[in-house]
């Protein structure tokens, strides 16, 4: 009996139906290459090589096919093989992907899971029959390079998703839907606000709308860095290689970092900001009484990522960091870190990200510092949480390379987690590089140092809000709050100085002065997810009572614009 509420047993499901696609596949396309189907996030995959691509009519016919192998009840058998034995039968079958994965693996640790005619290397997980997947869904075909090398050979990966029941599985689909309604990428193209380009791949070109977005989240995090007596500074771009080996990035990001060379030395496009605020911390002398010193950043940062990685705003090879470091005596680590948690709390909520979920990440196995240094940093971070009676899971081997972490995952309107904000220590960049201040004995002591950012990337965390909102943001982050729209030529005089002073209110607007009808316009207003629409005709301009309708189709009435004003800024200052 299959216990919905264990994830392990979710996965077995699907890891047994991504095998029911492979043989499907295989009824209808017996020349094709098998690879690998695992059970992921949400559903499974299969990779298969053939030399004609699926069309949606290929996957309604292994569809149907799954549906009939389900039907037959057939059982799932796990059985080891020799080594040999294997190789036998997968080169029996011309398939090079088996044998290469075969040559990885050792005498005695092989197996076959066999249901019905289909046999796949397999190291197993499985349900007993196939009868007990109940609800499936093949959803899409990708392209994949065998074993994610951009060197090896593109397979097509056909996606799907199985449930333990229908019902769970409709709002799944449902949700999916809804996501792609929200896909930042075609909103952010519908909505004017930023697009990509061929001539800087993976970068993004901010449209003015987009841009206000971007200055908007920056304007909002700089008057938090007040109330937190942060310093902004800013670092150069481009520093010397020397400083990025000293850091420990050259030896555990160098993979990830674009180069340069002028006058006969080699430098490197900054993908982090950490080095350059050592830089500037240890450009003066620091006592006891200066410390803590905080350290902000919007720095933008290059960072390689293969083509097949890159997602919209998502994911791109040049984007802008919150980014901050604080430089604290030990026994100040705690005040810090508590205080860190409670400010990214509250940024999450303003943006009404109201669910989150907290884990520690711990020292992976490329590591800068001792296990001692690790053992104090993780605890600082655990014992913060215990204090504050935040709970949290443990991400074992998941820390940077210099340092354990608190990762916050948010949870948007669809419920779906985002890893966005980081706090980490670091008891390594501050020895690596001799950072020192003076403590009230007149000692030289090293001082702590904790990398946060928030917004983890403006970028990202923008793409995120787009999808959270659904392209409909809040009044105070819309880059249009009001639509002004005229009923007909003879009333754009009016209207125009309606929108001088809703303009000189300090409200964001946007005027529709074109001679189309009415509807058209209000219809359109929508479509672009403005708040707020103030249509002008004959009654209003007559009466200096304007019609507002809100977004959604909401109609506000007839009202004084002294009253409008009033409770748009009202709305503003509330941020709901």
């Amino acid at each position: 009996m299959i216990k919905t509420d264990e994830v392990e047993e979710l996965d077995r499901l699907r890891h047994s139906t991504a095998h029911i696609l492979a043989q499907a596949v295989l009824k209808f396309f017996p020349e094709t290459k098998i690879t690998i189907g695992p059970a992921i996030k949400d559903g499974f995959y299969y990779d298969f090589d053939r030399a004609d691509p699926f069309t949606d009519e290929d996957l309604v016919r292994v569809e149907k096919e799954m549906q009939s192998i389900i039907d037959e009840a057939q059982i799932f058998e796990q059985k080891p093989v020799s080594k040999s034995e294997a190789e036998s039968y997968w080169k029996a079958r011309e398939n090079p992907y088996k044998l290469e994965i075969l040559r990885d693996l050792n005498e005695g640790e092989i197996t076959f899971v066999c249901n019905g005619p289909f046999t796949d290397l397999c190291r197993g997980g499985h349900i007993h029959s196939t009868s007990e997947v109940k609800a499936f869904k093949l959803l899409s075909v990708a392209g994949a390079y065998w074993r994610g090398s951009e060197k090896n050979k593109m397979l097509q990966r056909i996606y799907g998703t199985a449930f333990f029941s229908k019902p769970e599985m409709e709002t799944y689909l449902h949700r999916l839907e809804e996501a792609k309604k929200r896909d930042h990428r075609k909103l952010g193209k519908e909505l004017d606000l930023f697009s990509f380009h061929d001539e800087s791949p993976a970068m993004v070109f901010f449209h003015a709308k987009g841009f206000f977005l971007y200055n908007t989240l920056i304007d909002y995090m700089r008057s938090k860095l007040r109330e937190g007596d942060y310093e902004e500074v800013q670092a150069p771009a481009i520093l010397s290689d020397d400083l990025w080996k000293k850091s420990g990035h050259y030896d555990n990001f160098r993979e990830n970092m674009y180069f340069t060379k002028a006058e006969n030395r080699e430098y490197a496009v900054k993908p982090m900001n950490c080095p350059g605020h050592v830089l500037l911390y240890k450009n003066g002398q620091h006592s006891y009484r200066d410390l803590p010193v905080r350290l902000a950043e919007f720095g933008r940062v290059y960072r390689y990522e293969r083509s097949g990685v890159t997602h919209g705003l998502l994911r791109v090879r040049s984007f802008t960091q919150d980014d901050a470091h604080h430089f604290c005596r030990e026994e100040q680590l705690k005040d810090e870190i508590q205080a860190l948690i409670i400010f990214t709390k509250e940024v999450y909520e303003t943006f009404g990200f109201k669910s989150y979920s907290i884990a520690v990440s711990t020292r992976p196995e490329k590591a800068m510092g001792s296990l001692e240094i690790w053992e104090k940093a993780t605890n600082s971070l655990t014992q913060s949480l215990d204090d504050l009676g935040m709970p949290f899971s443990i991400n074992e081997g998941e820390g940077a390379f210099y340092g354990p972490k608190i990762e916050f995952v948010i949870y948007d309107d669809l419920g779906r987690p985002w890893q966005c904000g980081t706090i980490q220590v670091d008891f390594s960049m501050p020895e690596r590089f001799g950072l020192e201040y003076v403590d009230q004995d007149g000692m030289r002591k090293r001082p702590v140092m904790i990398h946060r950012a928030i917004y983890g990337s403006i970028e990202r965390f923008l793409g995120i809000l787009i999808e959270h909102y659904g392209g409909a943001f809040p009044l105070w982050l819309s880059p249009i709050q009001v639509r002004i729209l005229t009923i007909a030529d003879k009333h754009v005089e009016g209207a125009k100085e309606i929108a001088r002073t809703l303009k000189a209110a300090g409200i964001r607007i946007e005027a529709d002065y074109r001679p189309e009808k009415i509807g058209y316009k209000i219809r359109e207003t929508e479509t672009q997810k403005v708040p707020y629409a103030a249509i002008i005709g004959d009654k209003e301009l007559e009466t200096g009572l304007i019609s507002i309708r809100g977004r959604g189709r909401r109609d506000l009435g007839s009202r004084p614009l002294a009253d409008i004003i009033q409770d748009l800024k009202r709305e503003v200052d509330s941020r709901s």
